[in-house]
C-alpha cells in the first residue's frame, strides 16, 4: 500500500503472489462491484500515487528478480484537478518508462478496458494479452469522437475506426494473444475464464524466463517501437 510520497491509491492494487509455483509481483486496476467499492476504488481511475505505487512494485520485482504480471482495467487515469496538481502525466510516464526498463519478465493481460495512458502506465510489457471481449485504445471512443467529430454521440463510429477489439489488435500486432472467454463473457463462468487466463499467462512467462535482462529490455522496446511501423 502507498507510494511513499503522498498516499495510497485504491484504484491500483498489487503485491507479492505465487503463480503456478513461482513467486511473482502482481498489479492491476480495481473498479469495485458495489456502489461503496466503486467509490472506494474511484471506478478504477488511478491518481498519480497509484502509478507511483506501481513503479515501487516494479522496482521491488527487479530487486528480487521476480516476474511481473499486470491486469489493466480502466477507462483512463483520473482526470481531476487533484491528479493534475500531483503530476498525473509525469507519474504515468514514469510507470511506462519503468515497465520498458525492467530486467525481469513482464506480462500484461487486459481484462476489461485498457484505455489511454491510464492503462499503458502499467502495461509496457514483453507480452500483452487481452481477454476476448476486452478493449484497448489510446483514447476512449467518447473522447475520440469529441475531438475528431466534435460530437461524443459518434462514439460508435470512432470505436469502429480505431479498431479497439482484441481480434483487430491481434491482426495489427498491437497485442500478442487473445484469451478466449466462455460464451456470454468471462462473468458468465469466472472459474473457466480464470483458468484460460492462467494458461495464457503461464505460457507467456515460460517463453520469457530464459532471457537475460538486456534481452528482455531490448525485446520489450522493439515490440512497442514496431507498433504502426508496417503501416507507414
Amino acid at each position: 500500500a502507498g507510494d511513499r510520497v503522498f498516499g495510497n491509491d485504491e484504484a491500483i492494487v498489487g503485491g507479492l503472489a505465487r503463480f503456478k509455483g513461482r513467486p511473482v509481483v502482481i498489479m492491476g486496476h480495481e473498479k469495485g462491484r458495489t456502489i461503496e467499492k466503486r467509490l472506494k476504488h474511484n471506478f478504477g481511475m488511478a491518481h498519480p500515487e497509484g502509478y507511483r505505487k506501481a513503479v515501487r512494485l516494479m522496482d521491488m520485482a527487479e530487486k528480487f528478480n521476480l516476474p511481473v504480471l499486470s491486469f489493466p482495467d480502466t477507462q483512463g487515469a483520473y482526470p481531476g484537478k487533484g491528479g493534475e496538481e500531483r503530476g498525473q502525466a509525469e507519474a504515468i510516464a514514469r510507470g511506462t518508462q519503468r515497465g520498458l526498463s525492467l530486467g525481469v519478465p513482464f506480462v500484461t493481460l487486459i481484462i476489461g478496458e485498457g484505455m489511454s495512458g491510464g492503462a499503458i502506465g502499467i502495461a509496457a510489457a514483453n507480452k500483452v494479452l487481452m481477454m476476448e471481449h476486452a478493449i484497448y485504445s489510446v483514447i476512449s471512443p467518447e473522447g475520440c469522437a469529441s475531438i475528431l467529430y466534435r460530437d461524443a454521440a459518434k462514439a460508435k463510429e470512432a470505436a469502429d475506426a480505431m479498431k479497439i477489439t482484441a481480434p483487430d489488435l491481434l491482426k495489427t500486432k498491437v497485442i500478442d494473444g487473445v484469451v478466449k472467454e466462455p460464451v456470454g463473457g468471462a462473468h458468465r463462468d469466472p472459474k473457466r475464464a480464470m483458468a484460460a487466463a492462467a494458461k495464457a499467462l503461464d505460457e507467456a512467462l515460460q517463453e520469457l524466463e530464459g532471457m537475460s535482462p538486456s534481452e528482455l529490455r531490448t525485446q520489450r522496446k522493439e515490440r512497442f517501437y514496431a507498433i504502426g511501423r508496417e503501416g507507414l
